[in-house]
């Protein structure tokens, strides 16, 4: 099945807050364990679904995929709302959300999404802005986080899409966190590829996880997928993939190796033919500019 609703899709494991910008829950006994963090317009969405699901709890630990603006945008938010909650991510991410530069552009990218609150229809929407944070854990490949009895979440690192990226993989029930590291399936159905940092890595990422038994697997934003689904995806993203490649070496050799060129073609013949609810316009251009960067590096182009 492919699902586009939150609620509880397998025993235990839960979509919250909207289903454009899902969070994921864990619960296994004690344990609650969240993934991701959404756009920061989101924060009141997340804590109310969070307090309706735990009551009185307080979910213990969030593990971050990677540091882009629309996954960490409720973290301050969510610790300010759960004082318990702990945030795990990758050395590389809490480098980079250290740094002044980098907090700046999430902040701004985060109030330029704002907007696409309304393309949702979202209601309730958090007004303010992006609140730094720290990373309290570091996590790395073969990690494991122990949930009790024969349940775990194994860390995978999975870079391509950025080069911080980590998978959460949990082999009892089957389930795969993995976020932009396996292309997102729009609305619409559009396969859109996010390679931003590598485009060889993204590719064998992707081919690795797609080895996994895996029976509900979660993209960074619109759906769920179940059953003979997961697979489907899996090819599909890979075929995405090689075609993008195939395309935008096309274009970098018609237009010269003019990437501004590039761009615009590609957001023109993508990006504007999509129906609402899509990426926002400001940082669906710099995964482009991005990924463009990265196929005219590799091919020599620039």
């Amino acid at each position: 099945m492919v699902l586009r609703e939150t609620g509880e899709v397998a025993p235990g494991f839960y979509v919250l807050g909207h289903p454009n910008t899902t969070i994921y829950l864990i619960k296994v006994g004690e344990r609650a364990v969240l993934f991701d963090a959404g756009f920061t317009f989101l924060g009141k969405a997340y804590v109310e679904a969070l307090s309706d699901l735990l009551g009185e709890r307080s979910p213990d630990l969030l593990l971050l995929t990677h540091a882009h603006f629309d996954h960490c945008g409720t973290v301050g938010h969510l610790k300010e709302a759960f004082p318990q909650l702990k945030v795990a991510a990758s050395a590389r991410a809490a480098e980079i959300l250290a740094k002044p530069k980098a907090l700046e552009l999430i902040t701004r990218l985060n109030r330029s999404a704002r907007p696409h609150a309304e393309a949702i229809g979202l209601k309730p929407v958090l007004e303010d802005d992006f609140k730094p944070f720290g990373v309290d854990i570091v996590l790395s490949e073969g990690d494991e986080i122990d949930l009790g009895g024969e349940s775990i979440i194994r860390v995978l690192e999975t870079p391509g899409h950025t080069r911080d990226f980590l998978s959460y993989y949990m082999p009892a029930e089957k389930i795969l966190v993995a976020s932009e590291a396996v292309g997102c399936s729009e609305v619409s159905d559009h396969m859109m590829v996010e390679f931003v940092a590598d485009y060889d890595s993204y590719l064998s990422s992707l081919r690795r996880l797609s080895t996994l038994d895996v029976k509900v697997l979660c993209q960074g934003h619109n759906k769920v997928f179940t059953g003979e689904d997961v697979g489907r995806h899996f090819s599909a993203s890979i075929e995405a993939t090689e075609r993008y490649k195939e395309w935008v070496e096309r274009l970098l050799a018609e237009e010269k190796g003019d990437l501004a060129r590039v761009v615009e073609r590609i957001k023109v013949a993508e990006w504007e033919l999509l129906p609402e609810p899509k990426q926002p316009l400001a940082g669906y251009l710099l995964n482009t500019e991005a990924r463009v960067r990265c196929l005219a590096a590799r091919k020599g182009t620039r």
